[in-house]
């Protein structure tokens, strides 16, 4: 089989695995099981993983690389690879190793060069991805044994040689745009997902056990320097989380919930009695049972403070 049938199939997988990743975003809102990914879908009669155990992953009917990786934070451990973001908004993603020429690296830089479409599968908790795609690798730098990743805003037909269109079609500053909401829309998620877990899904306020009407809160917000671990979080209701980004309600040190002097002195009918004032004074009705999950002292500590200035 020639280079240019070589490409052709290459190609044609990418736009198979694009489709199949919608449909599977519809079944799997919050987050694509590894299981799913690595059956992936069938083409011409093959099956077609989207991944593997390698950051960089080539399955054996494409030419080129088809995804790259980052792994789940696991509370605790660091991540093999610290991809991060870059002072221009861009993606810097890590070299498999330090050899430059490594195989995986050198499949990568190709498929920069060819301006071939990739799937980013970011972790958000052991077992579970967030795939956004399509993904360009832009810029390599072997000194820092980086490539530059920027994520497309349009559909992959559009948005590069799916189409034969340029790589530039979207723009730089479209793209640098782009990749840095999605970026902070993955960190999101990947909170939300290890915090909503830790709490076994109910709000550590009421107990209320519907996924849909929960949130994962930022003891220390995100805005003014607070990490992205469980320890920070807290799986609260959406009453009571906008009831605690407004100092509305508080958490003390010691784990109790403490409700502001003028709210408990307002009358408003049962939903302010039941929702809000009956929790005055009672400790979290639900917790993680592992210690290390559970809030950080000094977190709620600090969070308190500003609770009770305004109290």
């Amino acid at each position: 089989m020639g280079a240019l049938d070589a490409d052709t199939i290459d190609l044609a997988v990418r736009t198979r695995a694009f489709a199949f990743l919608e449909e599977q975003c519809r079944v799997h809102p919050d987050g694509m099981p590894w299981a799913a990914l690595l059956a992936g879908f069938e083409f011409d009669g093959r099956r077609v993983p989207l991944l593997s155990q390698q950051g960089i992953f080539r399955p054996a009917v494409c030419r080129l690389p088809l995804s790259i990786r980052t792994a789940p934070i696991v509370e605790g451990r660091e991540r093999p690879y610290e991809d991060e973001q870059g002072p221009d908004g861009f993606l810097l993603y890590k070299y498999r190793g330090t050899d430059r020429a490594h195989r995986e690296n050198e499949g990568l830089r190709e498929a920069m060069h060819a301006g071939r479409p990739l799937i980013y599968l970011y972790g958000l908790a052991r077992g579970w991805y967030d795939p956004v795609w399509p993904a360009y690798v832009v810029h390599d730098d072997p000194g820092s044994l980086t490539f530059t990743v920027a994520l497309g805003t349009q559909e992959a037909a559009l948005s590069g040689p799916l189409a034969g269109a340029s790589i530039e079609v979207e723009g730089e500053d479209t793209r640098r745009w782009v990749t840095r909401q999605s970026v902070v829309r993955l960190h999101q998620r990947s909170f939300r997902l290890r915090v909503m877990r830790a709490y076994s899904e109910r709000c550590a306020v009421c107990r209320l056990g519907r996924r849909e009407l929960l949130d994962a809160a930022h003891i220390r917000p995100d805005r003014a320097g607070g990490l992205a671990i469980v320890p920070n979080g807290l799986s609260l209701c959406r009453l009571h989380h906008a009831a605690f980004d407004a100092d509305v309600l508080g958490v003390s040190p010691d784990l109790r919930v403490e409700i502001r002097t003028d709210v408990l002195k307002e009358k408003d009918g049962p939903m302010l009695v039941h929702g809000l004032q009956g929790f005055h004074g009672a400790p979290l009705a639900h917790l993680p049972r592992p210690e290390k999950h559970r809030p950080r002292r000094e977190f709620l500590a600090e969070r308190y403070e500003r609770f009770r200035k305004v109290s």
